[in-house]
């Protein structure tokens, strides 16, 4: 297996597939102040299985706070866009998948074009804290913020870069991109397959709901995950969101050769 990353730092990473798998491709997208190495376990199992894969490196991210208060959040998706555009024009199928705010900018995608399905782990779509109410005038009066911590995480820690502070101009994108994608939901055509923990310091419980709402029938298949907290992907139950999810890639891809077929 060639890779373009290097897993002792942030980096993107892709793979061209092989075997008969490889004309299915899957673009997947890390999270706010994340990096590709929190998708990585994730990306190269799906790897492994002979899908073609890509993990972007988000601009402002896998480098320090200060240079993500220069990025908004269409800088972030339109890097997405741009790789899962570049996968989708050399393979049969492609799907959209994330962790956390790459689950919001996985969906957003879906929104504005045609993919196989969507998988995503612990999409944000709200927050927790009220006072990103009113973060496009707080961020005037008060620059950065302490991130959110889990007071007990299971998950190892990743090296992304220097995210000791949160930019409050970052959160106000996060917000925008939040808003983007949950009006985008109702023309989500795909199937959609959602990894939510039970216990999630970081993203609330009112992202399902509105998944809920503005998905429909199109939200095909949840999993509760009781043993991991925000990062999953790198968690208790990570294996067992690699194996279904690979299952959801490989049923919703003959899915579309049975329609296909004359």
């Amino acid at each position: 297996m060639t890779e373009s990353s290097i897993p002792s730092r942030p980096a993107a990473f892709s793979y061209p597939g092989h075997g008969a798998n490889a004309r299915t491709g899957v673009a997947i997208c890390h999270g706010f102040t994340g990096s590709p190495l929190s998708v990585m376990p994730w990306a190269r199992h799906l790897a492994e299985l002979g899908y073609a894969v890509s993990v972007p490196l988000l601009p402002g991210h896998g480098t320090d706070w200060r240079q993500l208060a220069q990025t908004g959040w269409q800088d972030w998706y339109g890097s997405y866009e741009k790789a899962f555009l570049d996968l989708a024009g050399r393979t049969d199928a492609c799907f959209t998948a994330g962790l956390s705010m790459g689950g919001a900018i996985a969906l957003l995608a879906a929104s504005r074009h045609q993919v196989a399905g969507v998988s995503v782990v612990n999409p944000g779509l709200s927050f927790y804290d009220r006072r990103v109410r009113i973060i496009g005038l707080l961020k005037y009066f008060q620059r950065t913020t302490v991130p959110i911590q889990e007071d007990q995480p299971t998950a190892p820690a990743t090296d992304d870069g220097d995210y000791s502070l949160t930019p409050l101009a970052a959160v106000h994108e996060l917000k925008k991109l939040f808003g983007a994608a949950v009006r985008g939901l109702p023309r989500v055509d795909a199937p959609v397959q959602v990894f939510k923990s039970r216990t999630d310091a970081v993203v609330p419980p009112t992202s399902l709901a509105l998944l809920r709402k503005g998905l429909g029938g199109h939200l095909t298949e949840v999993t509760d995950l009781a043993s991991s907290g925000h990062v999953a992907t790198l968690d208790v139950d990570a294996p067992a969101i690699f194996a279904r999810s690979g299952e959801f890639v490989a049923a919703h891809t003959r899915r579309i050769s049975t329609l296909e077929t004359p």
